[in-house]
């Protein structure tokens, strides 16, 4: 049986490891949430950082609510194998850039502490867009999360994210340490610009004086986030242990593409971050935007669509031909909503993701991708089906993911087999749903739900049109005949 993977074992690894002596190397980073995206993009871009230049800028991250990536990384010493699935073999590395990790329920007294050592200089997270705790209506903080409404009456232990961040901030500003800089890596457009204006809005709240000090002081650096990382599975430890002879409790899986664009606004310094796919920039947006609509959009459509039909993985649902035109034709459509990028090629962007969808090494999960819908599908969807109408474009393509989307709302697939719903509205999804039978009822059940969809597509007879007769389709005859229905239709 091979050793278990740690600082001790690391020089046994058949595969490339971290070179750079982690044991002197401190903490300059902060990260909340602690999932699998985090461990195959950011931790991995500071790897190749450390190994390059060293710096005192090792990650502890803090798992927001289950300790099991803890109970197996810790004794690990934070070491783990990341292994790519491309079109050939399978290749892996092993990643030494965190040095411990935290879980939140057992540190909640202290991590503020832990936040304001000097050597902590930047904040990041990858904590899912719920975990903001954003009003879709107003785009600043909700103030009817009880979460939030639990942290605005004492911070003294704070629950949210937002809650977490002001406190911190706030004991900045007391005592004088130059404030961290907070990295948002999750998938909002302008998530920095979000961030920022959450987490004034709590402070305002709060201390007025702390809220302008937040905005003349700290910086909220947006990014563009790319690489698709399905959860591990058994096969993701057998196979690290096999390629790296050592034995891995906690191994991560992607494709080999990755991309981090960064707005470069650092006062504290940052890791000398460097790497194909990386890019700094002055403005991320036009980036968010063409990865929001394109590649999000298209695997929301794509997940909605394929677990009515049964199906499990998005390599699944690109093996039918149907939906493979399908897919052509949507990442064309998302594509001609996004004005023109210097130095970026949308055209063979879209075929970048065609076959990164494609790629029969990926099994990543549909219900992984569909979870928290009503949290994606403004960035998503709407606003791509939004600006369509304003151009004067064809909007079938988002008119069937949103009946998509509406569908599997219903709770049951095309065999009427039951599923959850994973979403932060699903008891308000499950009541407005309650005596909707008909696509017209649930389409005007679900079209009131507050801050989803803009007024440009409520208001808009084609809009509504379209939806209905997809949804109809899919509630008669089913997920098939609508895609059957959409290719006839839109593509060439």
């Amino acid at each position: 049986m091979n050793n278990r993977l740690s600082q001790k074992t690391l020089s046994q690894s058949k595969i490339t490891r971290p070179h750079y002596d982690r044991t002197t190397l401190r903490t300059g980073v902060m990260h909340l949430g602690c999932g699998s995206f985090h461990r195959t993009h950011q931790a991995v871009y500071t790897d190749l950082a450390l190994e390059r230049s060293g710096g005192n800028w090792m990650i502890e991250a803090v798992s927001m609510r289950s300790g099991n990536i803890a109970s197996s990384l810790n004794p690990q010493d934070g070491l783990y194998t990341h292994v790519e699935r491309g079109a050939q073999n399978p290749t892996a590395h092993i990643i030494g850039s965190i040095k411990k990790v935290h879980v939140l329920p057992n540190i909640r007294k202290k991590i503020i502490g832990l936040m304001l050592r000097k050597n902590i200089r930047i904040i990041s997270l990858t904590v899912t867009e719920k975990a903001y705790c954003l009003n879709l209506e107003t785009g600043g903080l909700d103030l009817e999360n009880s979460e939030i409404v639990h942290d605005l009456n004492s911070l003294s232990f704070p629950r949210t994210v937002p809650g977490i961040l002001v406190a911190a901030l706030n004991e900045c500003r007391n005592t004088g340490k130059a404030p961290f800089t907070i990295l948002s890596c999750d998938n909002l457009a302008n998530n920095g610009r979000v961030l920022r204006r959450i987490i004034c809005d709590f402070a305002k709240i709060k201390k007025p004086e702390l809220a302008e000090w937040i905005k003349e002081t700290v910086k909220f650096p947006s990014t563009m986030v790319d690489r698709i990382t399905p959860a591990p599975t058994s096969k993701t430890i057998s196979d690290a242990s096999e390629l790296s002879g050592l034995t891995d409790f906690s191994p991560v899986e992607s494709e080999p593409f990755s991309q981090w664009v960064i707005e470069d606004n650092f006062p504290e310094g940052r890791p000398d971050w460097h790497g194909e796919g990386l890019v700094f920039t002055s403005d991320v947006s036009p980036h968010e935007e063409m990865k929001l609509r394109m590649l999000n959009g298209t695997h929301s459509m794509l997940a909605y669509s394929g677990i009515i039909t049964g199906q499990k993985y998005v390599k699944d649902v690109m093996a039918v031909p149907v939906h493979a035109q399908m897919v052509r034709h949507y990442l064309n459509a998302a594509k001609n909503t996004i004005q023109p990028i210097k130095g970026l090629d949308l055209n063979l962007y879209a075929n970048q993701l065609y076959e990164r969808f494609a790629n029969p090494a990926i099994a990543h999960k549909l219900e992984q991708i569909a979870m928290d819908g009503t949290q994606k599908i403004p960035q998503r969807i709407a606003s791509a089906a939004s600006d369509a109408l304003e151009l004067g474009l064809d909007i079938g393509a988002f008119s069937f993911a949103i009946a998509s989307w509406m569908r599997y709302c219903t709770g049951r697939d095309d065999l009427n087999r039951p599923f959850k719903i994973i979403d932060p509205r699903a008891e308000e999804i499950t009541y407005s749903l309650r005596k909707a039978k008909s696509a017209p009822e649930i389409y005007f059940s679900l079209s009131q739900l507050a801050g989803l969809f803009p007024e440009r597509l409520t208001t808009d007879d084609t809009w509504k049109k379209e939806v209905i007769s997809y949804l109809s389709v899919m509630l008669k005859e089913g997920m098939a005949k609508a895609g059957t229905m959409y290719k006839n239709e839109l593509c060439p």
